[in-house]
Formats: C-alpha cells, sequence, structure tokens
C-alpha cells in the first residue's frame, strides 16, 4: 500500500475532515481514504478538449436567446 503526506492543509480543512470522521466513526486516515474512493471512483476522466467539456457540462440548459453566432454570423 501506497503512503501519502498532505502538507500545508489548512486548520479548517483538518477541522472539517476531523469532524466528518468522527460523525462516520472511524479515523481521519479511513476518513480520507473514503473520500478518494468515492471521489476517484465515480467520476469519469475528463475527456475531450475543454469545448467539449464545456458543451457536454451545459447540454441540458434551456437557451433562451438566439445564438446568431451558431450560424456564422458575425458578432459585434
Amino acid at each position: 500500500m501506497a503512503q501519502v503526506v498532505v502538507r500545508k492543509l489548512d486548520e479548517s480543512l483538518k477541522s472539517a475532515l476531523k469532524l466528518r470522521a468522527t460523525a462516520h466513526g472511524w479515523s481521519m486516515e479511513e476518513e480520507v481514504r473514503q473520500i478518494l474512493r468515492v471521489e476517484l471512483s465515480e467520476r469519469p476522466l475528463a475527456r475531450g478538449n475543454l469545448g467539449t467539456r464545456i458543451a457536454e457540462r451545459f447540454a441540458n440548459e434551456p437557451l433562451d436567446e438566439p445564438l446568431p453566432e451558431m450560424r456564422g454570423e458575425t458578432l459585434i
């Protein structure tokens, strides 16, 4: 198993981590493992270029105004 050391952790983050670990009934070290496990296993890796990622992020947002630039019109 690998070991990771995190330096210069803000005191507020450390306190929040400790509270969260206590609420779950385990150590801060186990809390960090759980956070990493959840965050790294549930989120897909970023893919595509910036434009693709922006389009994916806002794909379900309704457009309230026409976008002439999407039809090739010049913007002023």
